[in-house]
């Protein structure tokens, strides 16, 4: 359900350029916080979408692509590793 469908009065103001941007920065950090404290499958589940969606937006605030940040994703991936083998680096020595 919408919370505009909820019955409740709500309150809203369009947000752009910068603050949107800031907005959408602070939004993320926010629902990476609640991630962190969740217990529940499920509600991890709902904040991983949360921060996707936040994602998406600030993808766009950049002018790119969902599809250009995924490309980016597999290149880094390829060149530096994912986490699915569970390694964790601890150094590099140059």
């Amino acid at each position: 359900m919408r919370l505009e469908d909820s019955g409740k009065t709500i309150r809203t103001r369009q947000l752009e350029g910068q603050e949107y941007k800031e907005t959408l920065t602070k939004k993320l950090q926010e629902v990476v916080d609640g991630y962190s404290s969740t217990k529940e499958n499920r509600e991890s589940l709902t904040r991983l979408a949360d921060m996707m969606e936040v994602i998406h937006e600030l993808t766009y605030t950049h002018g790119a692509t969902i599809e250009e940040i995924e490309h980016i994703r597999q290149h880094r991936r390829k060149e530096r590793g994912g986490f699915k083998t569970r390694t964790l680096l601890i150094e590099v020595e140059e």
